[in-house]
């Protein structure tokens, strides 16, 4: 092959014919390493094209030359961008001999993964390790840097003036040795292993070490396999190891599943710290409160020689007043240990006064959190029927379930409602008369939550709306009401077990709107509107002598306002006094003939309704004279205020509010298998 040309001098080997190039200017100092660069390029890439008489690659130079008496041309140093550039010589060869300058941004994705690849082989070769992590009788070769980029506890030990930092060995105190293995492999891999085995040992070791995504793993899977034969270990573990949101988790699960809990083994050896939280929570879920106080012995009896101190405090929290008066005297009053306590006695004493309050044998009872069932064994709250901004009544239904604070759908009626009257008795809910939306109504239907499904009854003999509707004993009562022209004062009274409604002594006043109560066998018809403007007036009703006769006048004139019952006494809630809603409460006092104003509702609520659960009553939806309202609270007895709870989905007034006695978890469940079913279909 030919030998290439040799490479021509610039200074001094010039060809002949050509002058000198003047040098190129020094750049600034700002361009050095820019114009370093580029010189080193053209230089390379020029002496390439000497060599070879052509260009290569993607960068391609355009040369014009008309006379071999040219040399190449001189170069100047760009001062904006540092670039060489070719000089300014002459226009009239044509010829452009800039080069564009494009860049060219490289990533290589797989950098860090290829390079920690890399690192874990050295690890598993123990080669260029620069630490030795002892734990037990295993030893770990591995890089303090790998190990400082994973663990908080090295990069402080690693990176500080502390004496290991220095060290090439280093013991670890108090760690399982598989664990730390595991940890290590992945500050490397990013990949761990966890099993019910090994969780806790790793949760241990990654809490000292800082690993903070190892740790929060951990306790997610610990979280899903929360168990009644290892719940109490793990929020024990929780607890030692400040895991806030497992112990949060576990604690739940024990108050969720404390039925089952309490059959276990592990059950026995709960502390009394986390047995007296359980029995003291209102969310406790249990189907009765007996359960609880059977629980509670059973813990003591385990132990009774050092536990016994604790059985006043525990029973304390024990709802007496809500277990059935032939379960306090056969099984508790029976019971040796509490027979012998005084202030288990005083706890049964106070639980007979309550249930003899109840039945009206002695004067009312003052109500404390004893009084007040749990969220699981306290029913649920319907709301039905009513209207939202369209003007077009619901058909709809909305359940509250208070341990969850939610409202969920159930089985529509069959009937569009509006200002329906709705009360419930035995364990199902009646809804009855109304407006929908065409023609006022007589008919009624029933809702069964143990099947959540509907069935007509037989119609009123009277169409109306504004009705209200109570249950007096076994019979269901409907009073008042109004169409479009006239406001009632009629009453009838219907017979589930016959299907029957028949008319009884009618009130003494016509009231639309009203709203009634039922107490201490006796009948209460409150406020209302008689055509003319709303009232203040209140009547009751004697079924034994099939009698109204009036009682005190409420503080304020109400229509359309909500009536229930709690701890014995009568509650209304807002209304309308004529077209203004009201956000005030009133009281009334069976034994005093009384009424006393309470504390106000945070919104005026016309055409709302309530009804009572849990020892709490609630207002629900209504209108506030602009607009209705999805809004609902609750009103707390024992320190006289309201709170806000759960707004309801559907905006809406002239609903009826009801409490049932059901199980809202077995409702949830009736209602995902009929959507199931509806979806199969």
């Amino acid at each position: 092959m030919p030998k290439a040309p040799p490479i021509p001098k610039r200074t001094d080997s010039l060809p002949s014919g050509t002058h000198q190039s003047p040098p190129i200017p020094p750049a600034p100092i700002k361009k050095v390493l820019a114009s370093h660069k580029s010189r080193v390029f053209w230089e390379a890439y020029n002496s390439k094209s000497r060599l070879s008489g052509h260009s290569h690659g993607h960068f391609h130079i355009h040369s014009h030359s008309h006379s071999h008496n040219h040399s190449h041309s001189p170069r100047k140093m760009s001062q904006e961008t540092g670039e060489h550039i070719p000089a300014n010589t002459s226009n009239t060869h044509g010829g452009n001999h800039d080069v564009p300058s494009v860049p060219y941004n490289y990533e290589m994705k797989t950098l860090f993964r290829d390079n920690f690849k890399t690192l874990y082989e050295f690890y598993e070769s123990e080669k260029l390790c620069d630490v030795e992590i002892i734990v037990n009788k295993r030893s770990f070769r591995c890089h303090k840097m790998v190990l400082a980029c994973c663990s908080l506890y090295f990069r402080a030990m690693f990176m500080s003036e502390m004496a290991e930092s220095k060290q090439d060995m280093i013991t670890i105190h108090d760690i399982d040795e598989s664990a730390m293995e595991k940890l290590i492999k992945f500050a490397y891999t990013s990949k761990i292993v966890l099993t019910v085995e090994n969780v806790q040992p790793i949760l241990f070791a990654s809490s000292i070490l800082q690993i903070e995504t190892v740790a929060g793993a951990c306790c997610d899977f610990m979280k899903t396999h929360l168990h009644p034969s290892n719940c109490i270990d793990v929020r024990n573990f929780a607890e030692q190891h400040n895991r806030v949101e497992l112990m949060r988790m576990a604690d739940d699960y024990i108050l969720d599943h404390f039925m089952d809990i309490k059959e276990t083994e592990e059950f026995k050896s709960m502390s009394y710290k986390l047995i007296l939280h359980a029995v003291s929570s209102q969310e406790l879920h249990v189907d009765s409160e007996s359960q609880v106080y059977e629980a509670v012995i059973k813990w003591i009896k385990h132990n009774p020689s050092e536990r016994i101190i604790h059985l006043t405090p525990l029973l304390t929290m024990i709802k007496f007043p809500l277990i059935s008066p032939t379960y306090l005297m056969e099984k508790v009053e029976s019971e040796t240990i509490v027979k012998s306590n005084l202030e288990c006695r005083d706890l049964l004493d106070e639980a007979k006064y309550y249930q003899m309050s109840i039945a009206n044998l002695v004067p009312d009872f003052k109500v404390n959190q004893r009084t007040r069932p749990r969220k699981s064994y306290a029913g649920v709250l319907f709301c039905v029927g009513g209207r939202g901004s369209s003007g077009d009544p619901f058909k709809s239904i909305e359940c509250y379930d208070p341990r969850k604070n939610k409202w969920f759908q159930v089985a529509e009626m069959n009937t569009r409602r509006r200002h329906v009257g709705v009360c419930s008795a035995n364990g199902v809910l009646y809804a009855v008369g109304g407006h929908d939306g065409t023609e006022h109504l007589n008919s009624g239907e029933v809702f069964d939550p143990k099947t959540n499904q509907w069935k007509h009854i037989a119609p009123m003999g009277t169409l109306r709306r504004g009705i209200a509707l109570a249950s007096l004993g076994g019979p269901i009562y409907a009073v008042g009401g109004l169409d479009d022209s006239t406001c009632f004062n009629s009453v009838e009274r219907y017979d589930p077990a016959a299907d029957v409604w028949t008319f009884v002594a009618s009130m003494n006043t016509p009231r639309g709107g009203v709203g009634v109560a039922a107490l201490k066998g006796q009948l209460y018809a409150l406020g209302g509107n008689d055509g003319t403007s709303s009232l203040d007036r209140c009547e009751r009703y004697d079924p034994f002598v099939n009698k109204w006769t009036s009682i005190s006048n409420m503080k304020k004139r109400r229509a359309g306002a909500g009536v229930a019952v709690l701890d014995g006494s009568i509650y209304v809630v807002g209304g309308f006094d004529d077209n203004s809603p009201l956000d005030s409460m009133e009281k009334y006092d069976f034994n005093t003939d009384t009424w006393t104003v309470l504390a106000k509702m945070s919104t005026c609520r016309g055409g709302v309704g309530v009804g009572t659960l849990g020892g709490f009553l609630y207002a629900v939806g209504g209108h506030d004279g602009s607009n209705y309202l999805n809004s609902v609270e609750a009103y707390d007895p024992i320190t006289n205020s309201w709170e806000a709870v759960k707004s309801i989905q559907q905006f809406r007034a002239g609903a009826g509010v009801a409490y049932c006695e059901c199980s809202a978890k077995h409702l949830r469940h009736i209602v995902r298998g009929h959507v199931e079913q509806l979806q199969c279909v």
